[in-house]
């Protein structure tokens, strides 16, 4: 049985693979939900909202959600989850930095690249780009 839970590795994929930040969003939010709503995973649904409303032209969604997301990953080791979250951390304060700057300095929207520092969790992606998810509702799943 794998260490990391399939919606979290769907996550991943749509992050970075696919930038879908919405349909990380989607994922994400069923992870939480299941996992007893962990900080962690609703930080890290949170930075992709933000990359989201950036994307369409929210710019104080896009803040109010990296703020939001930045303060509940905030605690967590560096290295959380398989991932490089210092990293993705420092990335997402410099963003919300360039938000916050916006008027004097417009920026287009970027992508963010979530590094994965586990060879487990890579191979698990690696796997999952051969094998896309199809989006499946799990309705009524404890």
């Amino acid at each position: 049985m794998a260490a990391y839970d399939r919606l979290y590795v769907a996550y991943l994929y749509y992050f970075n693979e696919l930038r879908d930040y919405f349909e990380c969003h989607e994922v994400m939010e069923e992870l939480w939900l299941e996992e007893g709503r962990s900080p962690l995973y609703q930080g890290l649904l949170q930075i992709a909202v933000g990359l989201y409303h950036h994307a369409n032209g929210n710019v104080s969604g896009s803040i109010k959600l990296f703020s939001a997301g930045l303060d509940k990953l905030a605690p967590y080791p560096v290295d959380s989850l398989g991932i490089d979250l210092g990293r993705l951390i420092n990335e997402s304060t410099t963003y919300v930095t360039k938000l916050h700057r916006i008027k004097e300095e417009p920026f287009a929207p970027y992508d963010l690249t979530i590094h994965l520092i586990d060879p487990e969790l890579s191979d698990l992606l690696d796997d999952m780009k051969l094998h896309p998810p199809q989006h499946e509702e799990e309705e009524g799943h404890d």
